[in-house]
């Protein structure tokens, strides 16, 4: 596509709102990468995104023309089921301040990252857009995925009764740089890493793993989400003719980011194992939860409109590997 046809203009002041992240710090990179360099962040001391006052002061000093909306409060299995309420208020808080307050200060492009735990945990697979609010949500997740169930309506809502071009992006299970190492808080990808480098540094004879190890689950590289993140800011607009639509006809207004294929946790953990070097014995502990038994998205939307992940999960995981010792936080 020619640059200067574009969705965005390389002159366009970006504001990526959890620029700290691992997803916002990777559509940072992807963004210079393309030419775009009139990025704006806001340092967390800084900026208070929960506060809507200061939010709203933060766009009227800096004006910004575009916004990527990458901010939220994230965790595993443990950290939803044991903080509830701050996953509902917190992520609810975050994304209305900054999207209410982009289209009030008349932003021309906003792109919202949602999270694939939107679908129901027993959805057809691979899931469809179409899913969406078809079935009741995974129990252990189930407070964060509201939250950024409302962030996508209040896109599409505001795209519907006041012209606002919003788009919003489900991205599967992520990792990559950046990633969230805690010992208990950690996605599924980063706490297995941990446990199998920390075993093999001393020479552990097995590592426990949660669950039974049969559920499938989706991993997009970081990289590759950034990347689909520019492509969309750059040539999807909604309202065109050529643009995705759903089963009925109508126009997508969010779309799903996905590698198209999937693993079994036990695949996943024998993978880093072998990957990190650790030959001890792996083992099950069934008294904890499974969660969703498969979550695989379909990507033919994205892929009809020309854009695919490139980065393998093998070759994925040996990027991460190789960072993993100045990535790991002390075990408190």
């Amino acid at each position: 596509m020619n640059p200067t046809q574009a969705l965005i203009k390389q002159s366009d002041k970006i504001y990526v709102a959890g620029h700290r992240g691992m997803a916002g710090s990777a559509i940072c990179r992807a963004l210079s990468k393309a030419g775009y360099s009139n990025l704006l962040t806001s340092p967390r001391a800084d900026l208070n995104l929960l506060d809507e006052a200061a939010v709203k002061y933060w766009f009227e000093i800096n004006k910004p023309n575009v916004v990527v909306v990458a901010a939220a409060k994230v965790g595993g299995i443990l950290a939803n089921n044991n903080y509830p309420a701050d996953f509902l208020l917190e992520n609810l808080k975050i994304q209305t301040n900054l999207i209410e307050t982009a289209w009030r200060s008349g932003v021309q492009r906003l792109l919202f990252l949602g999270s694939s735990c939107i679908y129901p945990k027993f959805a057809p697979q691979p899931i469809k857009e179409e899913s969406l609010l078809t079935g009741p949500l995974e129990a252990t997740n189930e407070w964060y995925a509201i939250a950024k169930i409302a962030g996508i309506k209040l896109c599409q809502a505001l795209r519907k009764q006041h012209g606002f071009d919003a788009i919003s992006l489900m991205p599967t299970n992520l990792y990559g740089l950046g990633d969230n190492y805690h010992p208990s808080n950690s996605h599924v990808i980063a706490a297995l890493l941990r446990r199998f480098y920390e075993a093999h540094q001393i020479n552990a004879a097995s590592v426990t793993c949660w669950g039974s190890g049969t559920p499938r689950r989706e991993f997009l590289h970081v990289d590759d989400l950034a990347a689909a993140a520019v492509f969309c800011l750059k040539n999807w607009d909604p309202s065109s003719i050529e643009a995705p639509k759903d089963q009925s006809g109508e126009p997508l207004h969010y779309l799903n980011v996905g590698s198209g294929s999937d693993v079994t946790i036990k695949e996943l953990a024998e993978l880093i194992a072998e990957k990190i070097g650790f030959k001890g014995l792996i083992n099950w502990d069934i008294s904890k939860p499974d969660g969703t038994p498969q979550k695989l998205l379909d990507v033919d939307q994205l892929q009809s409109m020309g854009w695919s992940a490139s980065i393998s999960l093998a070759e994925g995981l040996k990027k991460v590997i190789i960072n993993l010792p100045s990535a790991l936080i002390p075990s408190n």
